[in-house]
């Protein structure tokens, strides 16, 4: 999914009330579509609706589909063009075709796959959805289809009858240190669909006044994370400066599986946090995790250049793709 979202877990609490529910899901687009594969949106039996398949220009004929859908107790696939002339309403440079599978909650879709699918997402727990368009099989997987999760791509297998809809965690970044850098970097990073967490014992530093609405622990960073827990959806960027700040949280990533550690200061810095590391009992593979100094080598000067540094680094270690080292 491209956000995280409640929607299946409206749909689910639509189904369990008794209002009934479907749930619509773009399962391929060709040209300028107004979402990507794997959008959604939830219909209930009276009408109601959350998330949406398009800009708005369809969801009135999927609706009614919909309700005839979840009457007859069958899933549908419905296909939609857009013409140019309509495109500029729902805001596409040029129009595209997009195609959105129904599956009506308990008749074609099972409670009980939904109901794994809530609490895996309640967990943060990354994993796939797939549907046999041919054969009505359905099932969740937390194992396999690497390549998709990764990319966040949802999509039709080689056969074009098996969909597979990904279902991640949302992106999380955990900074250590509230300093200017991190003034820049927050904000860029929820606008990339990151939900950043500010740790830093120091008032001074991480307060609201400084950081107005984000979410501030003023914590020692190994309590901090390990209230928070690390996961393979989650980047950790440390920029205190401070080793009695950095290392614990350093340390806490190294035994994780985070995707992403990046850690600021110069490249003498760096080597004294390696031989740190390695006293500690640290491998070089687990070492050369860390990204330090952190960010790409752009000639950043100044805490907004770093911090589009830092974030196109972190891109490119969770796509796998180009240079991911200063």
């Amino acid at each position: 999914m491209e956000r995280f979202d409640n929607i299946p877990e409206t749909a689910l609490n639509w189904h369990q009330t008794g209002v009934g529910a479907v749930l619509a899901t773009v399962v391929e687009t060709w040209g300028s579509a107004p979402r990507r594969v794997g959008a959604q949106l939830a219909i209930s039996g009276q009408g109601d609706i959350s998330g949406s398949v398009s800009g708005g220009c369809v969801e009135g004929a999927v609706i009614t589909e919909a309700v005839e859908a979840l009457e007859h107790g069958q899933q549908r696939v419905l296909e939609f063009g857009i013409s140019d002339e309509d495109a500029f309403a729902v805001g596409l440079a040029c129009g595209g075709t997009i195609r959105v599978l129904l599956e009506p909650v308990g008749a074609v879709m099972p409670e009980g796959i939904l109901v794994d699918l809530v609490k895996a997402r309640a967990a943060r727990i990354p994993l796939v959805y797939e549907v046999n368009l041919a054969d009505g099989v359905r099932r969740v997987l937390r194992d396999g289809h690497a390549d998709r999760m990764r990319m966040d791509r949802s999509g039709f297998e080689a056969d074009g009858e098996i969909f597979v809809a990904v279902h991640n965690p949302p992106l999380r970044l955990i900074v250590v240190g509230a300093v200017h850098i991190a003034q820049a970097l927050v904000p860029m990073a929820r606008l990339a669909g990151y939900d950043p967490v500010l740790i830093d014992p120091r008032e001074t530093f991480g307060s609201a006044s400084r950081f107005p609405g984000e979410t501030i622990l003023q914590d020692w960073p190994d309590e901090a994370v390990a209230k928070l827990g690390l996961d393979a959806r989650t980047a950790l960027v440390l920029l205190s400066h401070d080793p009695k700040l950095d290392d614990p949280a350093l340390i806490a990533g190294l035994n994780s599986d985070v995707f992403y550690i990046g850690a600021l200061g110069s490249k003498r810095t760096h080597a004294k946090r390696v031989e740190r590391l390695r006293l500690a009992g640290f491998s070089g593979n687990q070492i050369a995790r860390v990204h330090g100094p952190v960010g790409l080598d752009i000639g950043a000067a100044g805490p907004a250049e770093i911090a589009v540094a830092v974030m196109a680094q972190m891109t490119a270690v969770l796509r796998k793709v180009g240079p991911s080292k200063a």
